[in-house]
């Protein structure tokens, strides 16, 4: 495995090391001794996977408000997608900047999305199915977004009339935002 930092402060890719040969590809998705050397979790509360039929099917922007935000690692195990987080953390030097990284099964990886993120993806393909591990008891009270296509952070999603819950349709624009979370302060 390979941990790389990405642009954002306390966001990773995690590179997986596979073996390839005629008929796919092996290898170790988690390896607990080189997360910790990163200082990444390796307890989870929970592992949820997201089963997606339509391309351009849009999950977020979401996050859990403290005390019960989340650190995801997330990975595409089938299918691609085109996955966002927004830092949401006051005080941070990328406080309201965004990054995204094309996920998918032919080259696997995970990305690592700390707590005070908002996070969001967009199916690339049908019958997508993603794949994330958390590091907090999920709760449905704390449950909170922002809008998918806010115009202050102007997101280029791959399209723009993607199929979207009614949930999601509703969430807060980022400048009407008073973010909960603080640089520094681990919840």
């Amino acid at each position: 495995m390979i941990v790389r930092p990405l642009k954002l402060e306390g966001t990773y890719e995690i590179e997986l090391s596979v073996r390839r040969d005629e008929r796919g590809h092996f290898g170790r998705i988690f390896e607990a001794d080189i997360w910790a050397a990163h200082g990444l979790p390796v307890a989870f509360e929970h592992e949820n996977e997201s089963f997606t039929r339509r391309k351009h099917t849009l999950r977020g922007l979401h996050f859990q408000r403290p005390p019960y935000s989340e650190t995801k690692i997330i990975r595409c195990a089938a299918g691609a997608v085109l996955d966002v987080f927004v830092d949401l953390r006051v005080g941070s030097p990328t406080y309201g900047q965004w990054d995204s990284h094309v996920l998918n099964a032919e080259a696997p990886r995970w990305l690592v999305i700390p707590k005070g993120f908002a996070h969001g993806f967009c199916t690339l393909t049908d019958d997508t199915l993603f794949v994330y591990k958390v590091d907090q008891v999920f709760a449905p009270d704390a449950e909170a977004g922002l809008a998918w296509n806010d115009p202050t952070l102007a997101i280029p999603w791959p399209t723009r009339e993607p199929f979207l819950s009614e949930r999601d349709r509703g969430h807060p624009a980022f400048a009407d935002f008073v973010s909960p979370f603080v640089a520094g302060i681990d919840w």
